[in-house]
């Protein structure tokens, strides 16, 4: 443990204190050895050691520290007299901070007294002068100054050196301090000049960049003006020469108009001459059928004559609706239908001559005949007398009449016409159906989708959307350019592109009532209505839509297919109108749906019009043919489910329309339906199959019950045509 301070021994303090005491001369020389041994031991290794007073070994040593250390008046007096005399020492003192007393030894006359010699002590009032903290005051009286000792003045000293430091260090710590301020001030101030001169800087390139963007825009600016100006030039330039081009081209165009002038009139005049030539064609080729007047006639066959005449009618329309798909008829087609006249007119005469000559002999054997039938009749006579009568039958109900499988003969004439309507619309493009052109396939493809994409498209949204359709499918057929997928369609493309979009249209209107009526009953009024709308505007397609459902559904004639002897089971199952596909039939539910829907969309056929035709006109396939079609079903033979089901679906659609056409009428048919017809259905029905067969009967006996039918659901009211 280190010695403690009040005991240790300082041989250069006490050097430099002794010469303090030696003379006057030497005062300041001592002084400043003091300082300098003082500097010396801060700045060496003990001086940074530490002392401690308490300790348990060498207590004789440390007795007299172990008191409280307290310094006498004497020393404030020297402090006094040091401090007074401080601001002479200040410029050779290194150790003292600006601005601070310093603390010296008294002056050269007062420290020429020896040093073991007491100096007097102050007065009462230098010591209450004084405003150092070292004078020391007990109750306002100065206290007797002990005799000072050399280690009391090293204390002294040391005390005053280390205060002084204190002090440097505040000092030093300020200035250090205000150093840093204005450092921090100078430095702030630097970056704000600084950022004042980089948004000066930021602001001059942004002005340069604007300056060169001017700079090329006007330049930009005057170089589009003089191409404007070129092509105003140009401009000016080639509309000179257009109008010269037009003036020629309108010349060139009333050169043409007034050439097609002349030869659409000569084509008109050639063309009412072939429509004379073929309606007495006509006439006389209903002289020739054999069924007119003179079918029965014995062993005479005018079959010949009759299929002549149909050859000669059929070449003659079909040469008439050729020129008028291409344009006007030629001299050569008016030569080639004179010529047809000609040998109708030699056919009906060889046919009189024959038909004369057959009367003949006809009178001959009528007049054998009746010889014949009187004798006979004179022989049956006499065998009745002698054969006694038979016993009548006892009483009771006669049994009603079968009623007939097979539909009528005019029926039927009728079903085999537009089935050859179809044919020979078929034959008629076979052609450019079986053509191995990349053009003509191109053309034939573009051709069915403008038939079949617009029809697919009608629906129940809106009115509006109905009679976009319409006049898409009105265009196409008057021969209009049309847009389909992206491509111009013309049907005068190719020679028989307008048979194609008749026949394919036909077909379309058809399989939609297989597909879509059959699955959205309501979606059958919009495609009728598009349906009637064709149909009124071009009959053609018309019939072909009658032929197209007759095929696909017999029932719609009404007509039920006999098996022909020799026929497989397949070809037969088509005929009655199933689907046959790897020789399977389709299933009874999946058929029944199929007609329905068929059945459905002619009953909304025959009953809409298209409301933005021509309303002076009749319906081309009105209500008549749907009360034809229900009374030749109630004088057939009915059909196991199918019939059923077929007069359900036709009444339910078209049963309010007939009710307002025909009032008593109608009402008599359901009575006759509900009371002999619904019997001879149940007759043939199975229990299993009787779910079509007790919806329809509930719907007879709620119709006769409230004497009403209502519309049907989903028929369009006026407010779908403002939709």
């Amino acid at each position: 443990m280190a010695a403690p301070l009040g005991k240790r021994k300082w041989p250069c303090a006490r050097r430099g204190g002794g010469a303090a005491y030696k003379g006057a001369g030497s005062a300041m020389e001592a002084r400043d050895l003091r300082w300098e041994t003082l500097e010396a031991l801060r700045a060496s290794s003990k001086g940074r050691l530490k002392y401690f007073r308490h300790s348990d070994r060498d207590e004789d040593i440390l007795e007299g520290c172990i008191s409280p250390l307290m310094l006498s008046s004497y020393a404030g007096w020297v402090l006094d007299r040091m401090a007074g005399s401080s601001a002479q020492a200040a410029a050779r003192s290194v150790c003292a901070p600006a601005g601070t007393a310093s603390h010296t030894a008294p002056p050269a006359e007062e420290s020429s007294a020896p040093a073991c010699e007491e100096p007097s002590p102050p007065s009462r009032s230098e010591t209450k002068g004084s405003s150092d903290p070292g004078v020391l005051e007990v109750n306002q009286e100065v206290l007797p100054i002990p005799p000072v000792s050399k280690m009391a003045k090293v204390e002294g000293c040391i005390q005053m050196y280390e205060e002084i430091y204190r002090m440097k260090g505040r000092e030093r710590l300020r200035q250090r301090q205000e150093q840093q301020e204005q450092m921090v001030r100078a430095a702030c101030d630097m970056a704000r000049e600084q950022l004042k001169r980089f948004d000066e800087m930021k602001e001059l390139k942004r002005r340069q960049e604007i300056q060169e963007l001017r700079e090329v825009m006007e330049k930009s600016l005057k170089e589009t003006q003089g191409q404007q100006e070129k092509l105003k030039e140009e401009h000016r330039h080639r509309a000179k020469i257009l109008n010269l081009k037009l003036r020629e081209a309108e010349q060139q165009r009333q050169r043409q108009e007034e050439q097609e002038r002349l030869r659409r009139e000569e084509g008109q005049e050639r063309l009412r001459r072939l429509y004379s030539i073929q309606e007495e064609l006509l006439q006389l080729n209903q002289q020739i059928d054999p069924n007119y007047k003179h079918k029965d006639l014995l062993k005479i066959d005018l079959s010949a004559y009759s299929n002549r005449g149909n050859q000669i009618c059929g070449l003659v329309s079909g040469l008439i609706r050729t020129t008028s798909e291409r344009g006007f008829p030629s001299q050569m087609d008016v030569a080639n239908t004179e010529q047809a006249l000609k040998e109708m007119r030699g056919l009906i005469s060889s046919m009189q001559q024959e038909i004369a000559a057959a009367v003949e002999e006809k009178k001959r054997r009528d007049e054998q005949e009746k010889k014949q039938k009187q004798e006979e009749l004179l022989k049956k006579q006499q065998a009745e007398a002698q054969t006694p009568a038979p016993a009548q039958p006892a009483g009771g109900k006669q049994q009603k009449g079968a009623l007939s499988v097979k539909a009528g003969e005019g029926i039927m004439k009728w079903y085999q016409q537009l089935q050859d309507t179809a044919a020979q619309c078929a034959a008629a493009f076979s052609a450019m159906s079986h053509s191995k052109d990349a053009e003509v396939k191109k053309i034939r493809m573009e051709l069915q989708k403008a038939v079949t994409i617009p029809v697919s498209q009608i629906s129940t949204i809106a009115g509006s959307q109905l009679r976009q359709i319409f006049d898409k499918l009105n265009n196409l057929l008057s021969g209009k350019p049309v847009q389909s997928a992206g491509e111009t369609v013309l049907v005068t493309q190719l020679p028989q592109g307008l048979d194609f979009v008749y026949y394919k249209l036909a077909e379309k209107f058809v399989r939609q009532g297989e597909e879509e009526v059959a699955s959205h009953r309501e979606s059958a009024f919009p495609i009728a209505l598009v349906i009637s709308g064709i149909w009124e505007a071009y009959p053609r397609v018309g019939e072909l839509f009658l032929a197209h459902l007759h095929k696909t559904c017999p029932y719609s004639v009404p007509f039920y297919p006999a098996y022909k002897e020799g026929a497989s089971m397949e070809e037969y199952q088509r005929m009655l109108g199933y689907l046959v596909q790897d020789s399977k039939m389709e299933e009874e539910d999946h058929f029944l749906k199929r007609m329905s829907g068929l059945i459905r969309l002619y009953a909304a056929v025959i009953q809409l019009r298209w409301p933005y035709g021509n309303k002076q006109g009749a319906h081309p396939h009105g209500l008549s043919y749907g009360w034809c079609w229900l009374a030749q079903m109630l004088n057939m033979e009915p059909l196991v489910v199918v019939t059923a089901t077929l007069l359900y679906d036709f009444l339910e659609v078209c049963g309010h329309a007939l009710m307002k056409q025909y009032h008593c009428q109608f009402w008599k048919l359901l009575l006759v339906m509900q009371e002999d017809y619904i019997p001879r259905i149940e007759a043939i029905t199975n229990v299993g199959q009787k779910a079509s067969l007790t919806r329809f009967k509930q719907f007879l006996q709620e119709s006769l019950q409230k004497k009403d039918i209502p519309l049907p659901k989903g028929f369009p009211q006026p407010s779908f045509w403002r939709s």
